[in-house]
């Protein structure tokens, strides 16, 4: 079984995206890094390949779809407060990313969720173990 997830998505413009995620606290492993491609990494196992489109469609006959207008997936990122679910997005709103849902209040998990500048949508999560249903 894997132990790792590369997640790849498709930019517009490669520069542009490592500004916006920057400044969410994301960074970025230089050795997979070019002009055309770059590695976010989220945590020790969960690794974001920014492609721009030319590069990315080296990996799929596919057309690329237009996340402004249609939903490709929706990424999902823990953390650990419900403060901290909030300052996530009021990073992302802040750095041109656009808020596309009001936040979900289930009491025992928490979530908000944003479109980054290519229109891929993040949510971010608080789960509370405690208040976990049984």
């Amino acid at each position: 079984m894997a132990t790792k997830i590369f997640v790849n998505l498709p930019v517009k413009d490669l520069n542009r995206s490592v500004v916006f995620f920057t400044k969410l606290g994301f960074t970025f492993n230089p050795q997979f890094t070019d002009d055309k491609a770059t590695c976010m990494v989220v945590s020790d196992t969960i690794f974001v390949m920014l492609l721009v489109h030319e590069r990315f469609k080296d990996f799929t006959r596919k057309p690329i779809s237009d996340a402004l207008q249609t939903t490709e997936v929706i990424l999902s990122l823990d953390t650990d407060s419900r403060e901290n679910v909030n300052a996530i997005i009021a990073k992302a709103v802040e750095a041109g990313g656009i808020v596309y849902a009001e936040p979900m209040d289930y009491g025992w998990m928490y979530s908000h969720s944003f479109s980054d500048l290519d229109g891929h949508q993040w949510e971010i999560v608080f789960l509370d173990p405690e208040g976990m249903p049984q």
